[in-house]
């Protein structure tokens, strides 16, 4: 099992660097430790109490109270299948039926050669789009058979590289604006 790299822990003490209370930089390095893993290994969620002062039961409970973080291994790809009302009147469990056939794997499954996972979700909130489907939490939608097909062959061969970062890493990790992470200097604590 994996701890936080060094990189990744100097990048997580700038994360906590931006939030008044150490505690509320949580998610943030959740999601960062899920992208250097794929998941939130033992280890890492060690880090991350001791990074924002709780226990590793605290972080344990926040992630598997959060359908975006994983605690076990996923795929490279999580694609995630909106099965609610707007969706499921578009074909959305027929295409989900596809999905199995052409993965060859049912929702909670990982592909054999670790690439594709697949969920059920409840709502994606791409009603206008229906059906709709995440992929690491990118929207993807209309999507039908022959457009998921394409969608796995572009993820496949890396085409959408730049658009789908493995293991569903957040923006709010990697900032662009605001307060960025390398703007605080680097100390750790939070307190201001």
């Amino acid at each position: 099992m994996a701890r936080l790299s060094e990189e990744n822990l100097a990048r997580a003490r700038r994360l906590v660097d931006l939030y008044p209370h150490p505690r509320s930089a949580l998610i943030p390095l959740c999601h960062l430790a899920q992208g250097q893993d794929g998941y939130l290994t033992e280890e890492a969620m060690g880090d991350i109490a001791e990074l924002t002062g709780v226990t590793p039961a605290e972080v344990y409970g926040t992630a598997t109270f959060y359908d975006m973080l994983h605690t076990e291994p996923v795929g490279t790809y999580v694609v995630a299948f909106c099965t609610n009302i707007a969706c499921m009147l578009a074909g959305a469990y027929e295409l989900l039926e596809h999905a199995e056939g052409r993965l060859g794997i049912h929702p909670g499954q990982t592909t054999e050669d670790g690439k594709f996972t697949i969920e059920e979700a409840e709502c994606l909130a791409g009603c206008d789009v229906a059906p709709c489907v995440q992929v690491n939490h990118r929207f993807f939608g209309p999507v039908d058979d022959a457009g998921f097909d394409q969608l796995v062959d572009d993820l496949s061969s890396g085409r959408l590289a730049d658009t789908v970062p493995s293991h569903g890493v957040l923006c709010r990790v990697d900032r662009s604006v605001g307060r960025l992470a390398s703007d605080t200097g680097g100390t750790t604590g939070g307190a201001r």
